[in-house]
């Protein structure tokens, strides 16, 4: 049976608007190397990055878009060996002091103990929403995707195609208690990966330093993808259709009952008069 040729076109559309949402993955068209000089190379005709840090600086690259809501991906290979005092960053971020962020950073460790991967949520200039796990795999020995999917209702962090925390959008409901609960929804953020010496505090905060008889450092990524998503405000069917499935759930409570090693939340000498609201 023929198509319809006005279903044909449609079909068209529909793909058409599809790779247009998609950033191709190409770092000599998705982005500028802004600090460290040649320590930041563009491989492969475009398709591979290698940050390296040595004793003088480390390095760092911002896209050239930015984004108001979208899935951003990156596949990284970390920084092997002792790593102990850099950090490897992936993040999304605006600008100016009342900035929003969305943070992935990698905190090395000495040979043999695990990376400490480090979230955060800034919204209006406010962090201070850090959670932490360990990966239950070796992060140096091979790509893995790191992702994070924001919209207007919530902002989903994933490892692997796996969720590892969910911040949602409450400001609707907790405003009115606490004029410091803000959400990012109103500015664009550009991504951003940088490797850099965090020694002061990075690795068992700031006691093992780094060994630069161990430089230069390198991390590699690969294969970055940016697509916008749809809901431009707060939409509370929208906020229900985004909710997890079942087994993504399952997988989430996994991660966080097995691998979290801190939550802000449960942090009562941070906290001494109880957690935040949104935590409640």
């Amino acid at each position: 049976m023929d198509t319809p040729l006005h279903l044909l076109f449609l079909l068209f559309l529909l793909a058409s608007s599809a790779a247009l949402a998609l950033v191709s993955a190409n770092f000599y068209n998705d982005f500028d190397i802004t600090w460290g000089n040649d320590r930041a190379k563009i491989l492969d005709n475009g398709q591979q990055l290698q940050l390296t840090l040595d004793r003088f600086s480390g390095c760092g690259i911002q896209s050239k878009q930015e984004y108001l809501f979208a899935k951003i991906d990156m596949q990284i290979k970390l920084v092997p060996g002792n790593s102990a005092g850099t950090v490897t960053t992936f993040y999304l971020s605006s600008q100016g002091p009342k900035h929003d962020e969305i943070d992935f950073e990698f905190l090395g460790n000495l040979s043999g103990d695990p990376y400490i991967l480090h979230t955060n949520v800034f919204a209006q200039g406010l962090g201070n929403r850090e959670q932490q796990f360990y990966l239950w795999f070796d992060p140096t020995l091979d790509f893995h995707n790191y992702s994070v999917l924001w919209t207007s209702n919530q902002i989903i962090f994933s490892v692997d195609g796996s969720p590892i925390r969910v911040f949602k959008n409450r400001e609707t409901e907790l405003g009115k208690v606490d004029s410091n609960y803000h959400y990012p929804k109103s500015q664009a953020m550009g991504v951003y990966s940088s490797l850099w010496n965090a020694d002061d505090w990075a690795t068992r905060g700031g006691l093992v330093k780094t060994d630069w008889t161990k430089a230069p450092f390198v991390a590699s990524f690969r294969n970055f993808n940016a697509a916008a998503t749809a809901t431009s405000s707060f939409d509370a069917a929208a906020a229900e259709e985004e909710a997890l499935e079942s087994n993504q759930e399952q997988r989430l409570q996994w991660v966080r009952k097995n691998y979290m090693i801190y939550d802000y939340c449960g942090d009562t000498k941070r906290f001494p008069q109880g957690p935040p609201p949104e935590c409640k």
